[in-house]
């Protein structure tokens, strides 16, 4: 993920030397000058809170860097210990049919909306943070800014609430498969499980997006692969997901996406064009 840049303080610097010519002028001109070159206070706030939110951004994605990074090292000792068995998709879903095993689905509420195992028990450990506040809106920005805006991923955050919304539905001893969409989820959800006790935890390795139709019987309005795609991606029909889709159904699966890019720029030239007609208008007003 690229960090976000400081802004250069050189401009404030010439700012400063320019201020210090202005004085040899005389009172009534400096007084002018240094009214409209100095920052006000107001403004001096304003870029100092830019820089400080700019700079907790910054410091945020780096440490959810070194976490993933500190995690994914607790997620491999985890499974070559033998604490957490992996299981296949098709492997999972055997598992399920045989042995009656319950299957934990700890993805968020945008995911399971779409579709998702029959007989599942749904509790996500991240979930949509849908709170609105300064720290929360900061992070909503830059998921949009860095491609929420194209893949549609949301802000998440993680439900303190999980392990014992858990402990109420399982007891210790039981058997459980735990599955997410891609599967980092599910190995996090699998780590709180094994420090709380349990001790026959399965991972669907890849998550439910690796699952063929015929791997788990499924609900929902969408096939599983396609529970984890959003955004102008799949409105375009632009996902690797969707793409194999299109290679599978043939023309018909790609002209709807066809006619979506070329109402999508059709809409674009016409929000140019009557910008353009708009901007005309306020100008004749003005000159008259």
């Amino acid at each position: 993920m690229a960090s976000l840049t400081l802004p250069s303080l050189n401009a404030s610097t010439i700012s400063r030397l320019n201020e210090q010519k202005a004085t040899s002028l005389n009172s009534s001109s400096s007084r002018i000058s240094s009214f409209r070159r100095r920052p006000t206070s107001t403004n001096q706030r304003f870029q100092c809170g830019v820089i400080r939110m700019q700079a907790g951004e910054e410091d945020f994605e780096l440490k959810q860097m070194r976490d993933m990074a500190a995690a994914k090292k607790r997620w491999d000792a985890m499974i070559r210990e033998g604490k957490v068995k992996v299981l296949t998709p098709r492997e999972a879903g055997y598992a399920i049919q045989l042995s009656n095993k319950p299957l934990l689905d700890v993805r968020p509420s945008s995911e399971r909306e779409k579709a998702w195992a029959k007989g599942s028990i749904w509790v996500p450990i991240f979930d949509i943070d849908n709170k609105f506040e300064v720290g929360t809106l900061s992070r909503k920005v830059t998921n949009f800014v860095m491609g929420g805006w194209w893949s549609g991923t949301p802000t998440v955050s993680y439900d303190r609430q999980f392990l014992s919304k858990v402990e109420e539905k399982f007891p210790k001893d039981a058997e459980l498969i735990v599955a997410c969409q891609k599967g980092l989820r599910s190995l996090a959800a699998c780590e709180v499980l094994c420090n709380a006790g349990y001790r026959n935890l399965f991972w669907v390795q890849g998550g439910l997006e690796a699952a063929e139709e015929e791997d788990l019987a499924r609900e929902g309005t969408q096939p599983l692969k396609f529970a984890g795609i959003g955004g102008l991606s799949e409105f375009l029909g632009w996902t690797d997901q969707q793409r194999v889709q299109a290679a599978r159904e043939g023309w018909g699966y790609r002209l709807l996406y066809s006619a979506r890019l070329i109402g999508l720029f059709v809409a674009a030239d016409a929000f140019f064009i009557g910008a353009q007609q708009v901007a005309r208008y306020l100008q004749d007003l003005r000159s008259h």
